[in-house]
């Protein structure tokens, strides 16, 4: 069963997602990050090529020819086909529809009101259906 993280107040989820992917790569698990429409895609993309001097977060689209081979996978279809299943990062508004393929999964919910309330449905969702759930608050810095 697929366990699921809820990290709140997240003050920047692009920022966030980026030092998530980081910490699940160097434990050297594959992931799929959901973003939540085209625009906030491609801010992903690029965070992730110029996040870290230090750290080299190899990347491409999920429906890519090399999506296979690539440790981070991006997205915004919520029905994903992906060669990946250890990690899903979702920044979506709603539950992916595939997510219990997945290991592990993590909720990132922004500090804005509109966000909380869309986590909160999540969290619902996902605690009637019996999953396994953690709560992380992340700390404004």
């Amino acid at each position: 069963m697929t366990r699921i993280d809820f990290h709140s107040n997240v003050p920047d989820k692009i920022l966030y997602a980026c030092r998530l992917a980081r910490k699940a790569r160097k434990a050297n698990f594959q992931l799929v990050i959901l973003a939540k429409d085209d625009a906030q895609l491609a801010k992903l993309d690029e965070a992730l090529w110029t996040f870290s001097e230090q750290d080299f977060l190899p990347h491409v689209m999920i429906d890519d020819a090399l999506a296979a081979q690539t440790p981070i996978l991006l997205t915004t279809e919520q029905a994903m086909e992906s060669p990946h299943h250890q990690i899903l990062i979702n920044l979506s508004d709603t539950p992916p529809e595939h997510f219990a393929r997945f290991e592990r999964m993590f909720e990132v919910v922004a500090a804005d009101d509109g966000d909380k309330a869309s986590g909160r449905e999540r969290y619902s969702y996902y605690k009637q259906r019996g999953y396994p759930l953690t709560h992380f608050v992340a700390e404004n810095a």
